[in-house]
């Protein structure tokens, strides 16, 4: 039953993981390096992460710098991030590429929330599903005589514990998230 419990725990926290790493790449107004992990630049015919082809530092609040190590990648990366969904307008001084993150408007900022919202609801989903998965292994057992009925309904009990645990700390996430996309 223990095996259970931690292979559950295992496969929750890969899922906050996740949200975590979402959430990163959600742009709040501030310069964030993460925000550039989903975008891949075409690095001699192979799409590489920026990350992987030049160095990125914030320089301010709400300025990002990308100094790439080999010089003529420098028009690629600007490429990709001009076709990205990342809606800033990259500038270039021919060594380094400076991104300067505006400040974000109302408007945005409802729709990021929204977007935290949907990402948050989706791994409650993903949560679940993995409940979902456990209970079925623990009626197995029991089908299988592995172990009692009493022990199928603690076991029931202490996964939906679990469940409602990670549940809350997608919550907690989810709501750090929105105040900081609706800090002024």
């Amino acid at each position: 039953m223990k095996e259970i419990y931690a292979q559950s725990k295992e496969r929750m926290d890969k899922t906050i993981n996740s949200l975590e790493m979402q959430y990163a790449s959600i742009r709040a107004g501030r310069a964030n390096a993460a925000v550039l992990d989903r975008i891949n630049v075409d690095y001699y015919g192979v799409p590489t992460p920026i990350n992987q082809i030049a160095a990125i530092s914030v320089a301010e609040a709400r300025i990002l710098n990308i100094q790439p190590w080999d010089a003529s990648v420098l028009n690629s990366i600007i490429k990709a991030i001009q076709t990205s969904d990342l809606g800033i307008n990259p500038q270039n001084d021919g060594r380094v590429i400076r991104l300067i993150f505006p400040p974000l408007t109302e408007e945005r900022r409802k729709t990021l929330v929204k977007d935290v919202s949907r990402i948050s609801e989706d791994s409650k989903v993903g949560i679940r599903q993995i409940r979902r998965d456990f209970m079925e292994k623990l009626k197995a057992m029991e089908k299988a005589s592995e172990i009692t009925e009493d022990d199928l309904k603690v076991g029931e009990k202490e996964l939906q514990s679990i469940t409602d645990d990670y549940t809350q700390k997608i919550d907690d996430i989810a709501k750090a998230k929105e105040e900081e996309i609706m800090e002024i």
